[in-house]
């Protein structure tokens, strides 16, 4: 296992630069996730990890060696592609053990390391199968298997899960997670799915326009986001960002005074679905859109004004479409964003 150091990364494609000047300092033994949109460059940084990307300036380090110039078979990582990326015409043994084959190990060796990484993943009774013969879910745990048995100083995952059906995704995940708690290495995992990083990561790098918005635990992105970007982007469904002024000190919104003072005139309100509650006297009243009742919470999307906002009740109520209920934050647990630059105040 090593520490993965990201020092001032740049990468441009012709004079389009996407990856711009990126530090990040990834533990031993920790388990990052890099999130974003599509296009923010988090595959770009993961493949110059990988060495299938050159950069165009700063370091990347991995352990005590900067790997700049190094080819990815020099850098003592394991990649898992979305796409499996497994032989077709060789078994499940064949596919996991085809790297340390390549690199002359002994046959004893690979067949140990096979079966063991096999047992982990609960993959001995395939190992004579051919891909064509297995689940999308087995598919990917032999990719976790080749992986596996390389033993190596870090695993690189690229969205591995995006090809998978939601009651397997989430099977993944636990296995994942299981996997990495055993064997305690290294691990960077891209995905665009915000609910896979919160549930397996121990930090997650939320990334925008090939720039780091914030590092920080799953929590901590959760209840401190540092802009609008990150509060928006982290949780699900999002955050509800509702307009308001300075007043007196304090932040207005429609009728009612909120924490303050803050020091700008126009700013966002920001509220969690989960943290509005029903009030009876007072409040900010709101349209119903459409309710989603999911058995364990209720979902209830409404109309303020000119804005969306989603509110989520564990109790169960029985909304109608058009009715007029008031609302008003939870005050233990507000967020408050400059209207211009969206950064947390």
């Amino acid at each position: 296992m090593a520490n993965v150091k990201i020092h001032e990364i740049r990468k441009s494609y012709d004079s389009l630069e996407v990856i711009h000047g990126l530090n990040i300092d990834i533990k031993d033994g920790e388990f990052v996730a890099l999130v974003g949109p599509s296009g923010c460059g988090k595959s770009t940084l993961l493949r110059m990890i990988a060495g299938l990307e050159p950069i165009d300036s700063g370091n990347i380090a991995i352990g005590e060696r900067i790997v700049n110039s190094l080819p990815p078979s020099e850098r003592d990582i394991a990649m898992v592609f979305q796409t499996y990326a497994l032989y077709p015409h060789k078994t499940v043994a064949e596919n996991m053990g085809f790297a340390l084959k390549v690199a002359k190990t002994s046959k004893a060796e690979i067949d140990r390391r096979v079966k063991e990484a096999a047992e982990i993943l609960s993959l001995t009774e395939y190992l004579d199968r051919k891909p064509r013969h297995l689940s999308g879910g087995q598919r990917q745990r032999v990719a976790m298997g080749r992986a596996i048995v390389r033993d190596p100083q870090v695993f690189l995952f690229d969205e591995p899960l995006s090809n998978l059906d939601a009651k397997l995704r989430m099977q993944m995940r636990t296995e994942i997670k299981e996997l990495h708690q055993r064997l305690k290495t290294t691990t960077v995992f891209v995905t665009h799915d915000q609910i896979e990083a919160m549930t397996l990561a121990d930090r997650i790098v939320v990334m925008q326009g090939g720039s780091i918005e914030q590092i920080g635990t799953p929590l901590e992105l959760y209840d401190h986001p540092a802009n609008e970007f990150v509060a928006t982007f982290i949780g699900a469904p999002s955050m509800n960002l509702i307009s308001g002024n300075l007043s007196d000190g304090k932040v207005k919104i429609g009728e009612q005074f909120f924490v303050g003072p803050i020091g700008t005139s126009k700013v966002k309100l920001g509220v969690r679905p989960e943290h509005l509650i029903l009030a009876d006297d007072g409040g900010l009243p709101m349209q119903v859109k459409v309710v989603e009742p999911t058995g364990a919470e209720t979902m209830v999307f409404l109309r303020y004004e000119d804005q969306d906002v989603t509110a989520i009740f564990r109790e169960r109520h029985s909304f109608e479409s058009g009715q007029t209920i008031h609302l008003t934050p939870d005050e233990d647990h507000l967020h408050i964003f400059d209207a211009k630059t969206g950064a947390r105040l």
